[in-house]
């Protein structure tokens, strides 16, 4: 029922404060990551931008106040949409459903980029030439290991790639493909329209949107508000490309993928949603179980 290619790119800031849910799997490990959530989201922004140690405790500070209120008022939300999946994983389903799946977590992370906007403005407002140099430098090592993983020079090894990482992702909701599945999943990749080629520019167009935005705010004279606006066209970009040729490249994809999610359920056996439902009942214990176990005190209510 979820997308199994991605199309479009998400802010690298959405990235790490919506994404640590999905970093790890199973039970006991989701808790435990969650629960170190505000340090694993320091390290790995600061393997990006190289934080000051006058950045680093309000970076701490905002990250601790953003997961208090995650873990407060999105985790329930999470939950109960965890809940409704299990509901709808047992049946049949379409390629319209599954869009609206994706628009509906589309929207969560809107409501988390939000919250986030007004500390991350804060802090990008102390960025230094330095630092964007070193986030430029870690994008090119991105861009690189993005080949190495996208672009095989063999047309038979990339198909293989693309294959083995959706096979992955299926088989984390549904359990084990048996080999005619895994047939008609090749046989469909074969006509998808994703093309790496183009995921790849319109990637580094948008590295490029955001170093020319930090190198402005590290320049001087620019207001809170100004550097606001400037995070939230960069944000917005994110979604709706300023570039026509990708807009229409993301459509198709959308539009495949959806339908592809959807003939890779239909075609799943009871027994493979059953064990669908109880992966998703399982993070939904993991998503209460956090909520319950929330901190005492919210300092950012």
């Amino acid at each position: 029922m979820f997308s199994l290619q991605t199309g479009k790119l998400r802010c690298w800031i959405i990235t790490a404060l919506c994404g640590v849910l999905m970093l790890v799997s199973g039970c006991s490990a989701l808790r435990i990551g969650y629960s170190q959530a505000p340090d694993i989201v320091y390290w790995w922004m600061d393997g990006y931008v190289d934080f000051t140690s006058a950045q680093t405790p309000r970076v701490r500070a905002a990250l601790e106040q953003w997961f208090a209120w995650h873990r407060r008022t999105q985790l329930p939300d999470y939950a109960a949409l965890l809940a409704r999946a299990q509901a709808e994983v047992v049946a049949d389903t379409t390629a319209a459903r599954v869009c609206e799946w994706q628009v509906d977590l589309v929207k969560r992370a809107r409501t988390a980029y939000e919250r986030a906007a007004a500390p991350a403005t804060e802090i990008l407002l102390t960025i230094t030439p330095a630092q964007i140099a070193y986030l430029e430098h870690r994008y090119a090592k991105n861009n690189a290991e993005f080949r190495d993983d996208y672009l095989q020079a063999d047309p038979g090894k990339r198909a293989a790639a693309t294959l083995k990482r959706v096979v992955e992702r299926a088989e984390t909701l549904y359990g084990r493909l048996d080999d005619a599945q895994l047939a008609r999943i090749s046989a469909t990749l074969a006509r998808s329209p994703f093309d790496p080629e183009v995921w790849l520019a319109e990637r580094k167009r948008r590295q490029q949107e955001a170093l020319q935005l930090l190198r402005k705010l590290a320049a001087g004279g620019v207001t809170r508000e100004q550097a606001q606006t400037g995070l939230q066209a960069y944000v917005d970009h994110l979604e709706n490309s300023p570039q026509d040729s990708y807009r229409r490249y993301s459509d198709r994809l959308m539009e495949f993928n959806c339908a592809f999610a959807a003939n890779l359920h239909n075609g799943t056996s009871a027994s493979q949603r059953r064990a669908a439902a109880a992966t998703l009942a399982g993070w939904e214990g993991d998503a209460r179980a956090l909520t319950a176990a929330r901190p005492a005190v919210d300092h950012n209510n």
